[in-house]
């Protein structure tokens, strides 16, 4: 009898993943799937403790859908990687596996882990390895020199071309199995690292998953450009925690989109396009961690960047984290990411500016803590986007492009609606005061507890320019 092995990895779904398909394909196979745990390696990238509970309430999920169909889910905890990869030899051999199925990962530890793999296995058994969470697989969109594209216009534009040539449909999931698994598996345990609840905002499951993205591409998705920098407005997906973790598909959220909106692609004033935009620069960042790797290694993608001379200011570091700058649309911000895991793309704009240009504090520094907190954790998508704001990547803002909080404030919550949801401290300033409540309070003559700003805006952003103009100088001296 045929053994079929799926290794789950951040692909936790049983609806359009490529490898559990392929490995049920052949209808009289046994099929076995395993999820290994690592939290060794997830401590080393600051994993939050609501993203690895909301990884495990949806394990418990695909173990039951998995069982539903005769595949049972196998879990193991390792430390790390090397250990995965040694624990794996050994179970295929016990279980006497013909041939293992899995999706690829792209980070720098994962292609090192897969390649460890492919050497212990290459040689019992068949591999069989596919791409799987992106549209389109990293180095099939090139510029015609066959790179890499370092800018995002031009990537999106040969992206959507090869696109349209691609095939991008869904799969269905697998049918009940012919020779369904005749044991058990047991129960999945609890991970040895730290779990936080996720909340009702974020409900668990595949179908919930699709449910929500159902609904945003039916009611939503058309007045996107017009909500989607609007934090107190539901205006955007949040379906990022499921992409991240492969709850969905980002050929789901495709599929979906243009069966909702057929013309998607054409109509690119539309908020449907505009959606889609996001999903591309998601892809974007993807490639560009393939093509650099050394951006999984906390490295500037541009050099001379390395040498801007950050401030050294740990109370300041600890009041952006905790909310409490003195900026109420940033600690509003802040709040929200401490409380629920997520936060709004224009917040995370601003919130990367405030302590890059503003505190003049290194830009790794939020991009671990973001990480730290993030239910939506994606290590391509943070570090690009913290990089963008820094002005220290591809395709990056210009480094004389800096935020001011207070004018972001009043532009994007200018009644301030999320502000107060967040900060209750300002829930009695008026709304025409809201982003500069120390001047309503004194000229009301009262004190509220709540901050003054921890730093001059104005002043700030000299000194931002001269730390970036000075390294540039270096830079360009030295060669």
């Amino acid at each position: 009898m045929t053994t079929h092995l799926v290794w789950f990895r951040n692909d936790l779904r049983i609806t359009d993943n490529r490898a559990l398909a392929a490995a049920c394909a052949d209808v009289d196979a046994t099929v076995i799937a395993v999820f290994i745990a690592t939290p060794g390696q997830w401590r080393r990238h600051d994993m939050a403790p609501r993203q690895a509970a909301f990884i495990y309430q949806h394990l418990l999920a695909l173990q039951s859908s998995l069982a539903e169909r005769g595949i049972p889910l196998y879990y193991q905890q390792c430390e790390l990687f090397s250990d995965a990869v040694d624990w794996l030899k050994a179970f295929v051999a016990e279980h006497k596996v013909d041939a293992l199925f899995y999706n690829n990962q792209y980070e720098i530890n994962e292609v090192a882990r897969d390649a460890a793999l492919d050497k212990a296995l290459s040689t019992e058994l068949t591999l069989h390895r596919f791409d799987d969470s992106l549209l389109l697989p990293p180095g099939s969109v090139t510029t015609g020199e066959g790179g890499m594209y370092k800018v995002y216009t031009p990537f999106r534009r040969a992206f959507l071309q090869r696109l349209s040539e691609s095939d991008t449909r869904s799969l269905a999931a697998p049918q009940a199995r012919n020779n369904p698994y005749k044991g058990q598996s047991a129960p999945i345990k609890p991970f040895d690292y730290p779990q936080e609840e996720v909340g009702d905002d974020f409900p668990i499951g595949e179908e919930a998953a699709r449910d929500r993205l159902r609904r945003f591409c039916r009611e939503n998705v058309q007045d996107y450009l017009e909500q989607r920098d609007l934090p107190a407005i539901d205006g955007t997906s949040t379906l990022s925690p499921y992409l991240a973790i492969g709850v969905l598909s980002p050929r789901q959220c495709l599929n979906r989109l243009r069966a909702e909106h057929p013309h998607a692609l054409e109509k690119t004033d539309g908020g449907a396009f505009g959606w889609l935009n996001e999903l591309v620069w998601r892809e974007f960042y993807r490639h560009l961690l393939v093509a650099w790797p050394h951006l999984c290694k906390h490295k500037p993608f541009i050099e001379w960047t390395d040498g801007v001379r950050w401030r050294d200011a740990p109370d300041d570091l600890k009041a952006w984290q905790a909310g409490k700058t003195g900026y109420p649309i940033v600690d509003a911000a802040m709040r929200q990411l401490n409380a629920t895991g997520w936060m709004h793309n224009r917040l995370r704009m601003i919130v990367s500016s405030f302590l890059v240009k503003d505190l003049l504090i290194d830009w790794r520094s939020g991009e671990r803590y973001f990480m730290s907190q993030l239910l939506d954790g994606d290590l391509a998508a943070n570090n690009g986007g913290w990089q963008w704001g820094a002005s220290t990547g591809t395709d990056a803002a210009p480094y004389f492009r800096i935020f001011n909080p207070t004018t972001q404030g009043e532009r994007f919550d200018k009644q301030g609606r999320f502000i107060k949801a967040w900060v209750p401290e300002l829930a009695e300033v008026p709304e025409k005061d809201i982003h500069h409540p120390h001047q309503w309070a004194e000229k009301q003559r009262r004190v509220l507890d709540y901050p003054h700003p921890i730093i001059d805006h104005a002043r700030a952003r000299k000194d931002t320019l001269a730390a970036f103009e000075t390294a540039k100088s270096r830079a360009q001296a030295d060669n």
